[in-house]
């Protein structure tokens, strides 16, 4: 690693936490699973090393997007519940590993073999006991708690969103305004604090956005490298706004992690894909990208350890070498910014909260500069205005994801849904209006607001458009269409209770965002 001379200019490391709402919808292989592996394979140890750098007295360390649709999830009272019983069911697991017989047989999908699985399962006990209790002392009020502790440190600081994720330029403008103020009063309600910068869901960005977030009070956002051109050594405001874009560097980013390779991939980390099936544990190491489940290699934990250590020093001189050469061909220092998805630390690449960790640690120590959007605005990184293209982090940088043949029915779906969406509240609300007094809370009109949202989350396309649970994501868009239309239709026809029951019924499942307003709704 190269030693501590001072390279000009600035690094921000930003983490973009998100998962669509996954509470009272199935488990497993698709469901509540994917919202705990991540909680206790990612946000767990995140937190845990945040707080570790907290109280080394370091502050402006990363940049933290975390969506209302997580929030939520991570403040519900019975998906913490859920949470500290999949923690209780992982110490089984893995007790039940720790302890296998003599003599029992392997498993044929697997190459580990039962001696290694046995010691695979002795340091998850560790680990899931250290998960417990943590979760039980530090996490039993939420993440909200939490979160507001690192931002008073000055650790973090907080990206915001709008409510459910929605990809923003297809959504019309009166819901995608409300979608964003609401998501700002959301996290506003939990932490205390308004986000001064957002992670647009996608990074998606159509012209003419800048000035419905300089309207929210938004002053800073993300983009993709490309948006920018490749150039993004400078945020930059956008149009005639004081709005400021910044652009991922795409150079140093995709040295952790790209859609062909990065340190994840390594033969000695371990492999998220290999399962033990008697125990659900992942007891094996990648070994080699075309090496089946049962030629894998047994992990070990030393040889992943010596790794982290080499790519921590890697990517340190790639953060130095970008610094250095960009502030040079600008004339002035530069600003580099690498930014991923939380949940790769930990869910995804198992060793990556102490690559982070470490690299938190060994950026400074090397001479580099590290803060936080906010300090970059702060500091002067800012260029001259520019017109940014329509365009996302998506496949093609474009909006293909969202947008492409394969999600034509979803794009259709939605356009539908939010007509009728805000065809019946309107009528709702101006209704409620001539009463005499001021104008009461609608909680139908709130629900059918609620699932909209919910339809038309990005995440949904996504999945269809990479085949990734497809068929989960269909299921998901539909059924809240149907919750939007079943409500809606009674509500339009005058049977108020009825729309009243379904709404109630519904809010037992989706009752997210309970300070959602319909009534705030432009108009």
């Amino acid at each position: 690693m190269t030693g501590g001379d001072e390279v000009p200019g600035l690094f921000t490391l930003v983490l973009h936490t998100h998962l669509p709402w996954l509470a009272h919808h199935g488990r497993w292989p698709v469901g509540e699973e994917w919202l705990y592996q991540s909680w206790s394979a990612a946000y767990l140890p995140l937190l845990r090393v945040l707080f570790g750098l907290a109280d080394e007295g370091r502050t402006g360390v990363l940049t933290l997007g975390v969506t209302p649709v997580v929030a939520a999830q991570l403040d519900d009272p019975y998906c913490l519940d859920g949470m500290y019983r999949w923690l209780g069911n992982w110490r089984l697991r893995a007790a039940e590993a720790a302890s296998l017989p003599a003599g029992v047989k392997s498993d044929p999908l697997t190459a580990c073999s039962p001696e290694a699985l046995r010691a695979f399962g002795i340091r998850e006990c560790a680990e899931a006991d250290q998960a417990l209790d943590d979760f039980a002392t530090r996490w039993r009020h939420g993440a909200s708690p939490l979160l507001r502790d690192l931002i008073d440190a000055g650790t973090v600081e907080l990206l915001g969103g709008p409510l459910a994720h929605p990809f923003q330029p297809l959504l019309a403008p009166r819901l995608r305004e409300f979608a964003l103020r609401e998501g700002l009063a959301d996290t506003w309600l939990r932490v205390g604090r308004t986000p001064a910068g957002i992670w647009a869901p996608e990074c998606a960005y159509a012209p003419g956005l800048e000035h419905d977030y300089a309207s929210a009070g938004v002053s800073h956002f993300l983009v993709d490298g490309p948006s920018l051109h490749g150039d993004t050594t400078l945020g930059r405001p956008v149009g005639d706004t004081n709005v400021v874009a910044f652009g991922r560097d795409l150079k140093v980013s995709y040295r952790v992690w790209s859609p062909k390779s990065g340190y994840p991939g390594h033969a000695a980390y371990r492999d998220f894909h290999t399962y033990d099936h008697r125990t659900g544990l992942k007891p094996a190491r990648v070994t080699g990208r075309a090496v089946p489940p049962d030629r894998k290699a047994p992990y070990d934990p030393e040889r992943a350890d010596r790794m982290v250590d080499v790519h921590v020093a890697d990517f340190v001189e790639v953060v130095r070498s970008r610094l250095c050469a960009e502030s040079e061909r600008i004339g002035r220092p530069a600003h580099v910014i690498a930014a991923f998805d939380t949940e790769l630390f930990g869910h995804w690449w198992y060793e990556g909260p102490v690559w982070l960790q470490r690299v938190l640690r060994a950026l400074p120590a090397a001479g580099v500069r590290v803060g936080t959007l906010s300090d970059a605005l702060a500091g002067g990184y800012v260029g001259a205005a520019v017109e940014l293209p329509a365009s996302s982090w998506g496949s093609g940088k474009d909006w293909r994801v969202w947008t492409g043949e394969k999600v034509a029915d979803l794009v259709q779906l939605n356009a539908e849904v939010v007509d009728t969406a805000l065809t019946t509240v309107d009528k709702a609300l101006t209704q409620t209006a001539s009463v005499i007094g001021p104008l009461p809370r609608d909680r139908i009109a709130d629900q059918i607001l609620r699932e909209t949202l919910l339809t038309v989350s990005s995440d949904w396309p996504f999945m269809v458009s990479k085949d990734s649970a497809a068929d989960y994501a269909r299921y998901r868009a539909y059924l809240h269409a149907h919750a939007t239309r079943e409500i809606a239709d009674a509500l339009a026809s005058g049977r108020r209770q009825t729309a009243q029951r379904l709404a109630d019924g519904w809010n037992r499942a989706d009752g997210l965002f309970g300070a959602l307003d319909a009534r705030r709704l432009p108009r």
